[in-house]
């Protein structure tokens, strides 16, 4: 086995590396539920005379479960990814020639997220 790949700060990074998206992850269900919830103000607000004319809020709660769904998606890739890593590692077959499918895939995903409600905010006005 390589000694390179038993020096503890790799096996550390490794650690960081999966707390990063943990972060991410919760991040992605806590803003999920900001943006459910708020549908739900909405329709709140619908039900009053006062705001009878809100748009429907259903896109916002939609939206709202697909980001926490997807905030659990980060979570349990994260944790296979780690644990395959830190597999590899202990192996001695450690690659990192290529990039990040986890991360590419959350930045694709947030851009047609945000895409998205952007989208629904210019139609909506």
């Amino acid at each position: 086995m390589n000694d390179e790949n038993r020096d503890p700060r790799v096996y550390m990074a490794a650690e960081r590396t999966l707390l990063a998206w943990i972060r991410t992850g919760l991040a992605l269900m806590g803003f999920g539920f900001v943006v459910a919830r708020f549908g739900i103000f909405l329709r709140s607000l619908a039900a009053s005379a006062a705001f009878s004319d809100v748009k429907s809020p259903h896109f916002s709660v939609s939206a709202g479960i697909a980001l926490i769904l997807s905030g659990v998606a980060v979570e349990v890739f994260s944790l296979v990814h780690y644990r395959r890593l830190i597999g590899n590692l202990n192996k001695g077959q450690a690659t990192f020639d290529r990039p990040s499918l986890l991360g590419s895939g959350v930045a694709v995903m947030m851009a047609l997220v945000g895409s998205g409600m952007a989208l629904y905010l210019v139609v909506v006005r």
